[in-house]
């Protein structure tokens, strides 16, 4: 199917204006994951959700969502994701959970983390400073998965939002990406900024010839080479710097996108994604180091889901 947009459906965000159409009659967190899975594009190019329509676009829409694509979608949505948030240790002062990939933390979605504490916890809607975020000092892109904690009171809020800002939180990720490394480790150093298109970020290189480059936010990516493949490398990364989508437009920018990942992959690697049957980002947030009211040093670490270990025993 294809859909040009005329001058009365443009300046709206693409998941909303199919979301409010006939056109599928799915819901907007339904309509994200197939746009997220290049079912739906833009004249053939993978974008954001939110990307905003403009006079003249194309949205195709492919011809393989069936009604059998739609039941899946519609069993995967809202509710079951919050029989898959685990809680991997509770205290009056906080909450350390294992977001899955597929729920967003806040925002427009059909479901939230943030809708799921307040169901669990009603008090937590008085913590923090946005009461669209409550509790929430950090967060985990949609399709990443991993460790999150979760301020349960005001004063744990105050404190871990003070150690985010100093960086004195510890996060480590492991993610699988495309091509070989042969750095053993290296730090990521390139600023970051919103991209031109504006449903994305863009990094470039701090210098080129000696000179400065486009401006942008300051940020560090370090990673360390935990096992090389024949076309891919698993790395151990830690952030030095928090920007939106770092982790991911670091890599890609580097040359090496994460695999599962359509906005920053290449042509070729999303290709791939599809190939390979990954429902969401090779990346998870597996380390996680703070420290608690009483300045104790709290750790936590967990493993990789079922499905990207089944990744790694397919990929070469």
């Amino acid at each position: 199917m294809i859909i040009k947009i005329t001058q009365t459906d443009s300046g709206q965000r693409l998941d909303k204006f199919l979301a409010g159409s006939d056109f599928l009659k799915l819901s907007r967190s339904q309509i994200q994951k197939l746009i997220e899975q290049g079912l739906i594009s833009l004249s053939g190019l993978t974008v954001s959700p939110h990307y905003i329509l403009k006079l003249g676009d194309i949205i195709n829409i492919a011809k393989n969502i069936s009604a059998v694509d739609k039941l899946f979608l519609k069993k995967n949505s809202v509710g079951s994701l919050d029989t898959k948030i685990k809680i991997i240790h509770e205290t009056d002062e906080f909450l350390v959970i294992d977001k899955p990939a597929g729920l967003a933390a806040h925002g427009l979605a059909d479901y939230t983390l943030a809708d799921w504490l307040i169901k669990q916890y009603p008090k937590i809607k008085q913590v923090g400073d946005d009461p669209k975020r409550p509790g929430l000092v950090h967060r985990l892109d949609k399709d990443v998965s991993g460790l999150m904690v979760i301020a349960k009171t005001q004063a744990a809020f105050n404190s871990l939002k003070n150690q985010f800002k100093q960086r004195t939180v510890n996060k480590q990720y492991t993610a699988l990406v495309y091509g070989k490394i042969q750095k053993d480790s290296a730090i990521i150093n390139f600023p970051i900024k919103r991209a031109r298109a504006g449903y994305k970020m863009a990094a470039w290189p701090a210098t080129v010839k000696g000179q400065p480059a486009e401006s942008g936010r300051s940020a560090q990516t370090e990673f360390q080479v935990k096992q090389r493949l024949i076309n891919y490398t698993l790395l151990k990364i830690t952030i030095k710097t928090g920007r939106t989508h770092q982790i991911r437009v670091h890599l890609s920018a580097y040359g090496n996108p994460i695999v599962g990942d359509n906005i920053y992959g290449t042509a070729k690697t999303r290709i791939q994604n599809k190939k390979l049957g990954l429902s969401r980002i090779f990346l998870i947030a597996d380390r996680l180091s703070f420290a608690d009211l009483a300045n104790q040093r709290q750790n936590y670490k967990i493993n990789l889901t079922q499905e990207l270990k089944n990744i790694l025993k397919i990929v070469k």
